[in-house]
């Protein structure tokens, strides 16, 4: 698969299309609610499976109660951290040179001002998603009956947390196969030779 990133606009393109989760209150709202019916989706049916209480178990003493909260606490900021970097990966991936990070309290981002098409901007969309989905997938199947909420949390954060990945993934497949799409972080803007509005 060939993945291409532009630092300059080609001739002949026009913004068709923008997004600014900042700005855009309801669309933000929309994407929050959406992550939130995943993870309810995720969590209700595996409780059935193996009980969610069974984190507070203290059948190992207070000592690795403390220590599995700890470790919850650290692992989902080490996430936060980790999710961003696959998609600067990926960005790099796609030839991108130049990348800014960052976090506003609500939303954690990678961004650049490369443009990208279609299809490389989608595999940047949902890179951690995949990655960290089989890697912690994997992880959960290891670890003791205790510990599988504590690993399960992260699996649900991923794929939650990638709510707006999916959002943008699925409108840009309804688009032109020509756009260019540049991802300043908490927006986007879309590009095409097509002068109809999306």
């Amino acid at each position: 698969m060939k993945l291409t990133s532009y630092s300059t606009l080609p001739e002949g393109y026009s913004e068709i299309y923008s997004l600014d989760l900042k700005r855009d209150k309801k669309l933000s709202l929309f994407i929050n609610i959406f992550a939130l019916i995943i993870a309810f989706v995720m969590a209700v049916p595996t409780h059935f499976y193996i009980p969610i209480w069974s984190i507070f178990s203290m059948d190992e003493g207070i000592g690795m109660y403390i220590l599995r909260f700890a470790v919850l606490m650290a692992s989902s900021i080490l996430y936060i951290i980790l999710h961003e970097a696959v998609h600067g990966i990926a960005m790099k991936m796609c030839g991108t040179k130049k990348i800014s990070y960052g976090f506003t309290g609500l939303y954690a981002f990678a961004g650049s001002k490369d443009y990208y098409d279609k299809r490389s901007y989608i595999f940047i969309a949902l890179a951690p998603v995949v990655v960290w989905g089989v890697v912690v997938g994997i992880i959960n199947l290891f670890v003791p009956y205790e510990w599988f909420w504590i690993v399960y949390w992260i699996q649900i954060s991923n794929i939650s947390g990638a709510a707006g990945d999916m959002y943008v993934t699925y409108k840009f497949f309804r688009m032109p196969k020509n756009i260019l799409i540049t991802d300043y972080g908490l927006g986007m803007k879309v590009y095409s030779t097509n002068q109809i509005k999306e």
